[in-house]
């Protein structure tokens, strides 16, 4: 039975496990939660990850939940490339160092941004206070500076001289605040020139095949979503304006 993986690319874990399996020729069955119409609260998808979010792997009977999980059973069980995950102590060690602080920095910060300058005028039928996208904003920045200073540095990419994993997932959460009118990279030539060797790692058509929703999603619309779905949304944004 072929691996199945469960995604919505509008999320950065799902663009993270979808480039990593399409670059290294991972056969894979494309199982595709709709997030904004609520398909990972359902029953059907609530048995392969009870956390209902995505992503998620099933493989044969064996389910698997978390984006760096689902990354590291790919990497070892296909045995990719060594330079995803080295198997070099240090080389490895300042990949886990990335992917161990991202969930409360790149993640956190650029899925703000993302929900309270793109999402909120959408679900709320307004903008955001100023103060408030001001403050998004600032904590976006700190965290960007931090990313340069810290785990990019002078280095080709994090981990050294080939992409890895941590170039990987950070690569999609930088790309997120693009989907609401902010580009990260823009007056940062280190972080562009960046950006640039990574497209250039994974392949420039299946970066941007990967990221096009996500650079689409202005033109989204909360119309077709039943009254329940827009309900839920509002409550969970109802929190970045208060």
């Amino acid at each position: 039975m072929v691996l199945q993986l469960y995604l919505d690319l509008v999320s950065q874990p799902c663009r993270s496990v979808y480039i990593f399996a399409k670059k290294n020729r991972i056969p894979f069955e494309f199982k595709h939660v709709v997030l904004i119409q609520g398909q990972n609260r359902e029953e059907d998808f609530s048995k392969v990850n009870m956390m209902k979010k995505v992503p998620a792997l099933k493989d044969g009977n064996f389910t698997l939940a978390e984006s760096i999980a689902i990354l590291l059973y790919l990497a070892r069980k296909f045995k990719t490339p060594d330079h995803w995950y080295p198997a070099d102590l240090q080389k490895r060690a300042r990949v886990d160092e990335y992917l161990s602080w991202q969930h409360t920095a790149t993640r956190m910060y650029g899925t703000k941004f993302y929900l309270a300058k793109g999402l909120v005028p959408l679900f709320l039928g307004h903008p955001l206070p100023p103060e408030k996208l001001e403050e998004a904003t600032e904590e976006l920045n700190e965290v960007l500076k931090m990313f340069e200073e810290k785990f990019l540095q002078d280095r080709p990419f994090i981990a050294g001289s080939e992409i890895s994993l941590a170039d990987l997932v950070a690569i999609v959460e930088l790309m997120q605040p693009k989907g609401a009118g902010y580009d990260v990279f823009e007056g940062s030539p280190k972080m562009a020139a960046w950006r640039g060797r990574v497209e250039d790692a994974v392949g420039k058509d299946l970066f941007l095949e990967a990221h096009k929703e996500i650079l689409n999603s202005k033109g989204m619309t909360a119309d077709h979503l039943p009254p329940e779905g827009r309900e839920q949304i509002k409550q969970h944004l109802l929190k970045y304006v208060k």
